[in-house]
C-alpha cells in the first residue's frame, strides 16, 4: 500500500481541508504515515495569510522535501492557493488550490501537476472525514468558507473569496456523524460564525444553526470559534443561556481598540462598543470565557493608539489574548497605506509593543484562572504523560491548540476519555487539578 504524510499549516478551517484530502487518499489507495521519512507522497498544507505563516509554509516545504527527497511532494492549501501560477517551485512535483478539493486525486496520482480550480464546487464538498487530526473526542466543523467582511488589511478574501455558507442540512449530518463516532467536543469554525447564512442577502442563520445543532441527540458539546464582534448575533447569548451544550465559551478578534485604527481597518466598533458587549456577555453568562486576538502596527496606530489597546485590555480583563503584527500584504486595500520603509520601522516599534502588550495580558489572564479553583469540571483527555500517573487535558475554558492546559493527577486515563477534576491551583497560564471520579 503506497503511504501518504500530510503536513497541516495555519488554522483550524485548513486542518478540515487536510482530513478531506486524506480521506480522498485513502480512497484512492493510501495509507497515512505519521514520518515523513516513510512516505511515497508528502502533502503540505499551506497558510499564506500573513508574512510569518507564508515563511513557515515555503521552510516547512523544503525541509521535509530534504527529509525525503525520494517522495513525491505536493504544495497544496492557500499558499498554493494565492500563488501557485506564478511560483518557480521546480521541487514541487504538484502545486494544489484549496477551492475543488474533490480533484485532489488528480494531482495525487500524477495527472496534473498544476490545479488551481477557479470555482468551488459545493455540490462534490464531503461530510465524511475518514481521519481527523484532534486529539480523540475533539473535531473541527467548518461551517462556512470565505468572507464579506473585507477588512483593509486581511488577504482572505483573496485566498478563499467570497462567503459561501454550507447547507444547514449538510453540516447537521457531518455534525450527527461526529457524534456517532464518539466525537465529544465539536469545534465550530468559520472565518465569521455570526456571517453563517448571509451570503444569500438575508440575516445572519448563526443562531437558527446553533439552536438545530444543539437540538440534537447525543453527549457532545459544541464550541464557537471566531465571531466578528460588528455582526454580533442577536439571540446567541440568550441561547447560550438555555443550551448546556453550547460552551460558554467565546472567541471574539477585536483586532484593536482605537475608533481611527478600527475604521481604517474597515471595522465599525471602539472601545466603548466592544465594552459593552463584554459587559453584556458576562452579565448573562458569569461563567462566560471569552478569547480576543489583537493586531499590532498597522498604519496610522500610534503610542496614542497603543495606549487605547491598553486601556482595552485593563478593562475587559480577557481570559486569552493572542496578539500578532500587521503582516502588509498584497492585494488589500492597506497594502498601499505605508512605503516597505515605513512599514519596517513601524514593524520594529509594534514589536516592543507587543511584548508590553504580552506581559500586561499574562497577568490577567493568570489572575482570571484563579476562579476556577476550588471547582469541579469535566475534562476530555488529551494524553497521559509515559510513566506518571498524570495526564493533559481541556476542560470548557480552554480551546484546543490556543489556550492553556489542564495538568489532572490520576490514574488509568487515556485520550479521549472525559473525567471529572477537581481544580486545585494555577500553574502559569495551566490549571492543576486532581481526577475525582
Amino acid at each position: 500500500m503506497k503511504r501518504i504524510y500530510i503536513e497541516s499549516l495555519g488554522c483550524a478551517k485548513n486542518q478540515v481541508d487536510s482530513e478531506i484530502l486524506l480521506t480522498y487518499a485513502i480512497e484512492n489507495g493510501y495509507e497515512r504515515t505519521l514520518d515523513a521519512a516513510d512516505a511515497d507522497v508528502i502533502v503540505v498544507n499551506t497558510c499564506g495569510f500573513i508574512e510569518s505563516a507564508k515563511e513557515e509554509s515555503i521552510n516547512t516545504f523544503f525541509a521535509l522535501h530534504e527529509k525525503n527527497p525520494e517522495a513525491r511532494i505536493i504544495m497544496a492549501g492557500c499558499l498554493a492557493e494565492r500563488y501557485g501560477r506564478s511560483m518557480d517551485l521546480e521541487e514541487a512535483d504538484a502545486i494544489f488550490g484549496n477551492k475543488d478539493l474533490s480533484l485532489f486525486p488528480d494531482v495525487l496520482e500524477g495527472r496534473e501537476k498544476l490545479l488551481i480550480p477557479d470555482s468551488p464546487a459545493p455540490e462534490k464538498e464531503r461530510d465524511d472525514r475518514k481521519v481527523l487530526l484532534n486529539f480523540p473526542g475533539s473535531a473541527y466543523l467548518k461551517i462556512s468558507e470565505g468572507c464579506n467582511h473585507r477588512c483593509s488589511y486581511c488577504a482572505i478574501p483573496v485566498i478563499r473569496g467570497s462567503l459561501r455558507s454550507r447547507p444547514m442540512d449538510k453540516i447537521l449530518k457531518e455534525a450527527e456523524r461526529l457524534i456517532e463516532s464518539g466525537v465529544y467536543e465539536i469545534n465550530i469554525v468559520a472565518q465569521d460564525l455570526g456571517a453563517y447564512g448571509t451570503d444569500d442577502g438575508g440575516p445572519s442563520r448563526f443562531v437558527e444553526l446553533m439552536d438545530r445543532l444543539s437540538s440534537l441527540p447525543g453527549d457532545f458539546v459544541l464550541r464557537m470559534l471566531y465571531i466578528h464582534p460588528d455582526t454580533f448575533p442577536e439571540g446567541l447569548i440568550e441561547l447560550m443561556k438555555e443550551r448546556k451544550k453550547i460552551l460558554p465559551y467565546l472567541d471574539i478578534p477585536f483586532q484593536h481598540a482605537d475608533e481611527r485604527v478600527l475604521h481604517a481597518m474597515k471595522r465599525t466598533g471602539n472601545r466603548e462598543k466592544y465594552l459593552a458587549l463584554i459587559r453584556r456577555i458576562r452579565e448573562a453568562l458569569p461563567e462566560a470565557v471569552i478569547r480576543t486576538t489583537i493586531m499590532l502596527g498597522f498604519p496610522g496606530e500610534d503610542r496614542k493608539a497603543f495606549d487605547e489597546v491598553m486601556r482595552f485590555a485593563e478593562e475587559a480583563r480577557f481570559d486569552w489574548m493572542g496578539s500578532f503584527l500587521y503582516s502588509r500584504e498584497e492585494d488589500t486595500p492597506a497594502f498601499d497605506m505605508r512605503s516597505e520603509d515605513e512599514h519596517e520601522k513601524a514593524h520594529k516599534k509594534a514589536a516592543r509593543w507587543q511584548k508590553e502588550l504580552e506581559v500586561f495580558q499574562q497577568k490577567i489572564t493568570e489572575e482570571n484562572l484563579q476562579r476556577f479553583v476550588g471547582h469541579e469540571y469535566i475534562a476530555l483527555v488529551e494524553e497521559q504523560i509515559e510513566g506518571e500517573e498524570l495526564a493533559i487535558g481541556r476542560i470548557y475554558s480552554e480551546a484546543p491548540d490556543v489556550d492553556g492546559l489542564t495538568v489532572i493527577m490520576g490514574r488509568w486515563m487515556k485520550s479521549g476519555d472525559r473525567v471529572r477534576v477537581g481544580i486545585t491551583r494555577v500553574r502559569g497560564i495551566d490549571l492543576e487539578g486532581v481526577r475525582i471520579d
